[in-house]
């Protein structure tokens, strides 16, 4: 297709104003962790994974980190097994960890893999379980004054104990793009479900990534939950224990902000949140000073002026 010269010019410059960027980010590691939503849809599976590819085609390392609640809702629904939450977090027996292996590692993980086949991707499929990646123990029951008996047990949910890296390393060495599934196992074998959101910060941190980027239906973190127009562009640490402490971190986001903490202690100096619904919004959040969602630090102060005055933008 021809382009007029206009066109040619907008592609010419776009290009001129990534390539510091892609300088910047060659044989860096960036875990993105996307949430299930996103691959219930054909087309919004495809555009992720298009941009995805395009980090990779330009030198980024990728590892994709993929959800899978809404898939294993709907399979636990039509197998007539009831769904429960607490605090965000899917409480797990028997009956839902067999729900959820088969939808993270039947289905969305497969899904994402034909998507990168489709783009030629030389993507991999893993859990935490292969080779080990992910070693956890199964979480014991915690307080929780909300419940009756004044604590809840989450059942089959495990708590990261350790990452071996060097599994993944090895794949990003020799080009692959892994794709993981958040399910690991302790140490006798017995399948854990793993929220994807921690799963993601153990894994940035373990591979000392230089970003975290987690996409998800939000436009990032709000300050006040109910208003989409509070969105936070920069945030750090002391902040977001701000928003814990006033209540205002939906249970969704609640596990978001704990694994954010968790990656920015881990020695990640940049996390990204940003929303699945703004076209391009991943590219955006790279390529551009401006991005398009929040951006979490460990301090503020750490950001230069001008990083601080593109966050104002925003």
């Amino acid at each position: 297709m021809k382009r007029s010269r206009g066109e040619r010019n907008i592609v010419v410059t776009a290009l001129k104003a990534a390539v510091p960027y892609i300088r910047m980010f060659k044989r860096k590691v960036f875990v993105i962790k996307v949430g299930g939503a996103v691959f219930a849809d054909a087309e919004l599976t495809h555009h992720i994974v298009e941009q995805i590819g395009i980090l990779h085609e330009v030198g980024i390392r990728v590892v994709l980190v993929h959800g899978g609640g809404p898939q294993s809702t709907e399979l636990a629904g039509a197998l007539g097994i009831p769904s429960r939450f607490v605090g965000g977090r899917r409480v797990t027996d028997k009956a839902t960890l067999e729900v959820s292996t088969m939808a993270l590692n039947g289905l969305v993980n497969t899904r994402i893999l034909a998507a990168c086949r489709d783009l030629r991707l030389p993507a991999v499929g893993m859990s935490g379980v292969d080779a080990g990646l992910i070693q956890a123990n199964r979480r014991p029951p915690v307080t929780d004054t909300n419940e009756a008996d004044g604590k809840v047990d989450y059942g089959y949910v495990g708590d990261i104990l350790d990452v071996h890296s060097d599994v993944l390393a090895g794949q990003l060495d020799a080009g692959f793009l892994p794709v993981i599934s958040p399910l690991s196992a302790d140490a006798s074998g017995v399948l854990l479900n793993i929220n994807a959101d921690t799963v993601a910060a153990a894994l940035a941190a373990a591979l000392s990534a230089e970003k975290l980027i987690i996409a998800t239906g939000a436009p990032g973190i709000l300050e006040d939950p109910s208003d989409p127009g509070s969105l936070a562009s920069y945030m750090d640490l002391a902040g977001l224990a701000r928003l814990r402490a006033d209540g205002a971190l939906a249970d969704g986001m609640a596990p978001k902000a704990a694994a954010i903490e968790r990656a920015i202690r881990g020695g990640v100096q940049r996390v990204h949140v940003i929303s699945h619904h703004l076209a391009d919004s991943l590219l955006l959040e790279v390529f551009t000073n401006e991005g398009t969602g929040t951006l979490v630090v460990e301090d503020v102060q750490s950001l230069t002026p001008a990083e601080q005055a593109a966050e104002t933008d925003r």
